[in-house]
């Protein structure tokens, strides 16, 4: 699998109150978003916990139903054995937290070659890609 997640130094993840940034509690509704997508060139979802995932659904449904095409980036408790699945489910880049060798992230890739279901990046599932034969 290619890599498309853009891993972010802590130290290079800035917050300065841009008005094309949207900072999205991970217990908010994308689908309610009341402003127009259109305006907004990233926007932030927080992991509080490892083992608090709601952003990987919010990141989906910006993705998938609302059709968001700028950068939807992963903030808080990163993990590098969950970047892949971030991915997946449609962000664009992850700040890693302090400390994380970059080196170590990319190896999660490296380690996933392909899949064979869909996702928010490839709607279309192996078996149906162009070219596929069925079995």
């Amino acid at each position: 699998m290619k890599r498309t997640l853009q891993l972010i130094a802590a130290e290079d993840h800035v917050d300065d109150g841009d008005p094309s940034v949207l900072q999205l509690p991970n217990d908010a509704d994308p689908l309610a978003i009341e402003i127009c997508l259109s305006d907004v060139q990233r926007i932030d979802l927080t992991f509080p916990k490892f083992t608090d995932g709601r952003a990987f659904s919010q990141a989906y449904l910006l993705r998938r139903r609302l059709g968001f095409k700028g950068d939807i980036r992963a903030t808080g408790d990163v993990l590098i054995d969950q970047l892949v699945q971030m991915q997946r489910s449609g962000f664009s880049s992850a700040v890693l937290k302090e400390g994380v060798d970059a080196g170590d992230a990319q190896r999660q890739f490296d380690r996933f070659g392909d899949f064979y279901q869909a996702d928010a990046v490839r709607p279309t599932p192996h078996f149906a890609a162009a070219g596929s034969e069925p079995a």
